[in-house]
C-alpha cells in the first residue's frame, strides 16, 4: 500500500511563523512535523508516498529530497492552485491508481496504530475508511456519527456549538480504495468531507469509521503547537526524540555544548550544537534548535527557540516561540504568548508583551516596550465573533483601536470600491465608534454610506437595496448599557454567514490590512429620505388591504428607541387610528433590561384596554423585536405570539412554507398543516432562520422570541414589517388577537440551562446520542430526541458560554419536567466524570 501526505497547506493561522516557512515543516522538538509524519508511515510499512505540496513547495522538496535519508521512496505532486483535501490527492492519481492507499496529513502529529487502521479496511471491504478520534472541543474539526457495525451514517465538516452531536471527530486520515477518484473532478478545488463523501454516503457506497486509539494534535494554532512540543517531551506521544536522554525528561543532542553550572529543570530538549553557558536556567517543556545560543545568565521557561538563535544574557522568555535566525540581546525580556518570526533582532532591555506577533525581518528597538504587533498593523484576539457579532465593554473591550482594526480587516475582506453600509443606535458610544469605523472603511478603499441613527431593519433593507457589499450595525448590547455591539450583514442585510465570520475573523487575526493609495480613498455619502424610502417599499410589498375599511385602532409603544423615527412614515399611509407613547429618544438610556420591557408591556396592556384598541405593539429599541398585547390588554408572550401570526398567516395563504426553529413547540406543526402550510425546521441560529426564510416558497418566519421574518418585503428579521403585516392580517380576518390565541392548542415547551465544561461539551453530545437508543435523532441543531408518542428533548451546548442548553416538549407541564430531568441526569452524569 502507499500513502499520499497532504502538505501543501499555508498554515495562516499560525503566522508569523509560516510566514516563511511552510506549515509541515514547523519543528516539534527540533524535528518537523512532517518528518515525524514520514517516519510513522515508515514504522508501519508505508515506504512507497506520495507528498502534495503547494505552498512554499520547494521548500519541502528541498528539505527531504527522494526520501533518502528516511529510507523511504518520496516523490511530489505540486499543485498550481489549492485544489482541495480530495483535489489534491486526485492530483496524485496516477501514482495511486492501482492499489489501495492510505492519506494522511503533514501537520498533524499523531501516533496512530495505522496497521490496525488498513486491516480494519479490508476487513469491512471499505470504499473508504475513515480514522477517527475523540476531541473534548469538536469545533474546528469535522464530526462524524456511526452505527453499530462502524459504518459512517453523517458527516459535518466544522461545527458550531449547536451542530455538535458528537465528539469523534475525523482526523484526516483515510484508507481509500481508487474506485474513490471517479467522484473526484480534475483540476478543480474538493474536499473529502464537503463534496466526496456526503456523494457516496448518499449513493450507499460503504464508508466506514474507524476509532483510534493514542495521540493525535491538529497543529493548526499557536496554543496546539506549543502543546504538541510539551506532549513529545511528557512522553505523551510515541514519537523519536533526536538525542540522547542525559536525565530524565533532559534530552541533549549530538555536539551539543551544556554547561555544568547551568539549571536544568526537564522535561526539556537542547538541540544539536547548541551552547548552554554558565548560569543559564532552563525550565520544563523548553525546546532549544540546533546551533542556538544561550549566554550566561539568561532565564528560559516553556520557550520554543528555533535553530541558529542567539539569546543574550541575562534575557527572560516565557511560554513564547522565537523564529529560527534571529537574535536576542541582553536583558531582552519575552513573554508568555509572544511569537517572533524568522530573522528578526530583539535589541538590548526591550520588552514584548505576551501574545504579541513580531513578523520576520523586523527589528525591535532596545529599550522598546512593545504591547501591540509587528507587522503592518496591530494585534488580533483567538474569538472575535459571539453570540451578537462583536460585542464587549465600551472602551475596555470594543475600544476605538479595536473598532478601527476591525472596520480594516472588514474592508480587506472586500473588493476596493465597494460600498458598505454603516449605521448606529441613539447611545452616545455607538455614535463615537462608528466615526473610528468609517474612517478605517474610506482608508481601506471602500466608499461608505452613513444612515447614522436609524432602526435595525432599516439599514438591513437600506444595505440589500442600496448595492452595497455588506453592512454594519452598532447598537447597544440588549439590558445592557456600557456594552456594544458590533454587527455585520451581507449584501443582503442578513448577518454576516458563519463562513464570512471566519474569514473576517482570519484577516483580523493575521492583522494584514490592506491600505488605499491617497487616490482610492473611499467616498462617505449621507442618504435621504431613508424612512420614507423605507415605508415606501414596505407598503408596495405588504398586503394592506382592508385596513382602512377595519377602521382598527392601535397602540404602539416606541421604547423611547430608534423605531420612533420610523413611525411617523409608516403610520401616515397605514390608515389606522394610533396612539404612540415613548418616542422620544434618550442618550442615557438606548436599551432595556427584561424588568424594563415588562413592566413597559403592563403599562402597554393598560392603555390598550382603556382606549378599546384592537391590539398594542412594544418596538425593542432597536425596532427589530416586537412584543404584542391583546384587545384586552393581556400580554401575548412571545412563544405565543409567534403561533398567532403564523395561524393568521397561514390560513390566508393556504400554502408554501415557514421556517421556525427546532426548538418551536410542534403544536406550530399542526397550526400550519391544519392550513396546508409546511414547515422547514431551522438550527437556533438566526443566520440559518433568516436563510430559510429567505427561500423560495416560504412565506413567513419566526425565532419564537418576537423577531419576524415577512418574506414578501425583506429575508431579514423586522419588527416594522411585521407589525404592517399584522394590522393587514387582523383587519381581513375580523378576529381579535385573544380569539385566535384562543383556538390555538396551549403548548409545554419548557427549558434548562446546565453548566458543562468545555472540554465535556463533545462528550455530552456523543452521551446523549448512545442514550437516545433506538428513539429517533434529529441533529438539525444539538440534538433532538423523539420519544414513540412524540414527546422529544433538544440537548444543544452554548456556543458562547460553558452551558448546554435542554428544551423539552410534552403533554403537559409533569410530563415536559420529568423529560428534563430525565436527560439532566445524562448531561450531569457525563460531566460528573
Amino acid at each position: 500500500m502507499k500513502a499520499v501526505v497532504m502538505a501543501g497547506g499555508e498554515g495562516t493561522r499560525l503566522r508569523p511563523m509560516t510566514s516563511s516557512m511552510p506549515k509541515p515543516l514547523l519543528p516539534v522538538v527540533n524535528r518537523p512535523i512532517m518528518e515525524h509524519v514520514l517516519r510513522l508511515l515508515k514504522r508501519h510499512g508505508l515506504i512507497d508516498t506520495v507528498v502534495t505540496v503547494q505552498f512554499l513547495a520547494s521548500l519541502v522538496r528541498n528539505y527531504f529530497g527522494d526520501g533518502e535519508e528516511l529510507g523511504m521512496n518520496l516523490t511530489y505532486a505540486n499543485e498550481e492552485t489549492p485544489l482541495g483535501t480530495a483535489g489534491s490527492v486526485k492530483n496524485a492519481e496516477d501514482a495511486l491508481k492501482d492499489d489501495s492507499f492510505l492519506v494522511i496529513s503533514g501537520d498533524a502529529l499523531t501516533d496512530f496504530d495505522l496497521t490496525e487502521l488498513m486491516e480494519f479496511h479490508r476487513s469491512k471491504g471499505a470504499l473508504v475508511t475513515v480514522c477517527l478520534t475523540r476531541v473534548p472541543n469538536p469545533l474546528e474539526f469535522g464530526i462524524t456519527i456511526l452505527d453499530d457495525e462502524g459504518r459512517v451514517e453523517r458527516f459535518l465538516e466544522k461545527p458550531t456549538w449547536g451542530q455538535v452531536f458528537s465528539d469523534t471527530v475525523n482526523t484526516g486520515i483515510y484508507v481509500m480504495e481508487p474506485e474513490v477518484f471517479d467522484y473526484v473532478a480534475a483540476d478543480t478545488s474538493v474536499d473529502w468531507s464537503g463534496d466526496v463523501f456526503p456523494q457516496l454516503l448518499k449513493e450507499g457506497k460503504p464508508i466506514y469509521g474507524y476509532v483510534a486509539e493514542g495521540y493525535w494534535e491538529d497543529v493548526g494554532t499557536h496554543d496546539s503547537y506549543v502543546k504538541a512540543q510539551a506532549d513529545v517531551l511528557e512522553g505523551k506521544v510515541d514519537v523519536d526524540i533526536d538525542g540522547f536522554e542525559i536525565s530524565p525528561g533532559v534530552w541533549v543532542a549530538e555536539g551539543a555544548e551544556v554547561d555544568p553550572e547551568a539549571v536544568l529543570r526537564g522535561p526539556l530538549y537542547i538541540g544539536d550544537y547548541a551552547k548552554v553557558e554558565a548560569g543559564v536556567e532552563l525550565r520544563e517543556h523548553t525546546v532549544l534548535g540546533s546551533n542556538v545560543v544561550v549566554k550566561r545568565g539568561a532565564f528560559l521557561h516553556r520557550a520554543i527557540v528555533h535553530s541558529n538563535v542567539y539569546v543574550g544574557p541575562q534575557c527572560n522568555l516565557r511560554g513564547c516561540v522565537i523564529g529560527k535566525n534571529t537574535d536576542v540581546m541582553r536583558a531582552a525580556r519575552i513573554e508568555d504568548g509572544a511569537v517572533i518570526g524568522d530573522e528578526c533582532l530583539v535589541e538590548e532591555e526591550s520588552i514584548i508583551a505576551g501574545n504579541v506577533r513580531v513578523y520576520p525581518f523586523k527589528t525591535i528597538e532596545a529599550g522598546a516596550y512593545i504591547n501591540t504587533s509587528v507587522i503592518w498593523e496591530s494585534r488580533g484576539q483567538e474569538h472575535l465573533f459571539g453570540v451578537r457579532g462583536v460585542s464587549g465593554i465600551i472602551n475596555v473591550e470594543i475600544t476605538p483601536e479595536l473598532a478601527v482594526r476591525l472596520a480594516g480587516a472588514y474592508a480587506t475582506t472586500l473588493k476596493k470600491g465597494a460600498t458598505v453600509t454603516i449605521a448606529r443606535d441613539h447611545s452616545r458610544g455607538a455614535r463615537a465608534l462608528k466615526r473610528a469605523m468609517i474612517s478605517a472603511l474610506q482608508a481601506s478603499a471602500i466608499d461608505v454610506r452613513d444612515l447614522e441613527n436609524v432602526p435595525m431593519p432599516v439599514a438591513r433593507q437600506q444595505t440589500a437595496r442600496g448595492g452595497s457589499a455588506g453592512g454594519i450595525m452598532l447598537r447597544t448590547t440588549p439590558g445592557i448599557p456600557d456594552s456594544l455591539d458590533i454587527l455585520f450583514f451581507d449584501e443582503r442585510g442578513a448577518d454576516l454567514s458563519q463562513a464570512g465570520q471566519r474569514k473576517l475573523d482570519r484577516v483580523y487575526a493575521r492583522q494584514e490590512y490592506r491600505r488605499a493609495f491617497p487616490g482610492e480613498i473611499g467616498d462617505l455619502t449621507f442618504p435621504s429620505s431613508v424612512f420614507d424610502s423605507y415605508a415606501g417599499t414596505l407598503y408596495r410589498a405588504v398586503d394592506t388591504s382592508g385596513v382602512a375599511e377595519a377602521q382598527l385602532k392601535v397602540v404602539i409603544d416606541a421604547a423611547h428607541g430608534s423605531a420612533g423615527l420610523l413611525l411617523p412614515s409608516i403610520l401616515g399611509r397605514l390608515g389606522v387610528e394610533s396612539l404612540t407613547v415613548n418616542q422620544g429618544m434618550d442618550e442615557a438610556r438606548p436599551t432595556e433590561t427584561a424588568e424594563e420591557r415588562r413592566a413597559g408591556l403592563i403599562r402597554l396592556g393598560s392603555l390598550v384596554a382603556s382606549s378599546r384598541a384592537a391590539f398594542g405593539v412594544r418596538f425593542d429599541p432597536v425596532g427589530e423585536r416586537v412584543s404584542l398585547v391583546d384587545e384586552r390588554g393581556h400580554i401575548i408572550e412571545d412563544d405565543r405570539a409567534l403561533l398567532v401570526l403564523l395561524d393568521l398567516v397561514a390560513a390566508e395563504g393556504r400554502s408554501g412554507r415557514v421556517a421556525l426553529p427546532v426548538t418551536t413547540t410542534r403544536i406550530a406543526e399542526q397550526v400550519a398543516a391544519y392550513h396546508g402550510t409546511q414547515v422547514t425546521w431551522t438550527t437556533t441560529s438566526p443566520d440559518d432562520l433568516t436563510r430559510a426564510s429567505a427561500a423560495e416558497g416560504t412565506i413567513f418566519g419566526g425565532d419564537g422570541r418576537g423577531r419576524f421574518v415577512i418574506p414578501e418585503f425583506s429575508g431579514v428579521f423586522d419588527g416594522a414589517a411585521a407589525f404592517v403585516r399584522l394590522v393587514g392580517l387582523v383587519a381581513r380576518t375580523q378576529l381579535t388577537l385573544s380569539q385566535i390565541d384562543a383556538r390555538i392548542p396551549r403548548a409545554h415547551v419548557n427549558r434548562r440551562d446546565l453548566a458543562t465544561p468545555w472540554s465535556a461539551k463533545g462528550l455530552v453530545m456523543r452521551s446523549v446520542v448512545e442514550a437516545a437508543g433506538d428513539r429517533h435523532v434529529d441533529t438539525t441543531d444539538g440534538v433532538r430526541v423523539v420519544e414513540s408518542d412524540g414527546r422529544w428533548t433538544m440537548v444543544v451546548p452554548d456556543p458562547a458560554e460553558a452551558v448546554t442548553h435542554l428544551w423539552a416538549e410534552g403533554p403537559d407541564d409533569a410530563s415536559t419536567e420529568a423529560l428534563l430531568d430525565e436527560w439532566s441526569r445524562v448531561v450531569e452524569s457525563t460531566t460528573e466524570h
